[in-house]
């Protein structure tokens, strides 16, 4: 019964911002680690940033500086705000936690224009 939804997702320009969010529900817990991974066109999916539990964060190069994630104190909640937007950050952006087995979210589209 355990859910994610993301959502944030949107249309901006070159130089732009937006933030994601990534909500649980369906029962009382708290999530072991939750990141945001992006999918491409023709790509594969890849990680963006993750948090665990105990704080640790770790981010993709790429998005290194502009990025920044972040836990809800609910435990079951992930922010991800983006600033300095690029036409390479064009991606559905999918939200994962993990407790005990993974669980992901539907995703939300990202696209910036030129």
């Amino acid at each position: 019964q355990v859910q994610l939804v993301e959502s944030g997702g949107g249309l901006v320009q070159a130089g732009g911002s937006l933030r994601l969010s990534c909500a649980a529900s369906g029962s009382t817990f708290s999530f072991n680690y939750m990141g945001w991974y992006r999918q491409a066109p023709g790509k594969q999916r890849e990680l963006v940033a993750d948090i665990s539990s105990g704080g640790n964060i770790n981010y993709a190069d790429s998005v290194k500086g502009r990025f920044t994630i972040s836990r809800g104190n609910a435990k079951n909640t992930v922010y991800l705000q983006m600033n300095s937007l690029t036409p390479e950050d064009t991606a559905v952006y999918y939200c994962n936690g993990f407790l005990s087995v993974n669980y992901w979210g539907r995703g939300t589209q990202v696209t910036v224009s030129s």
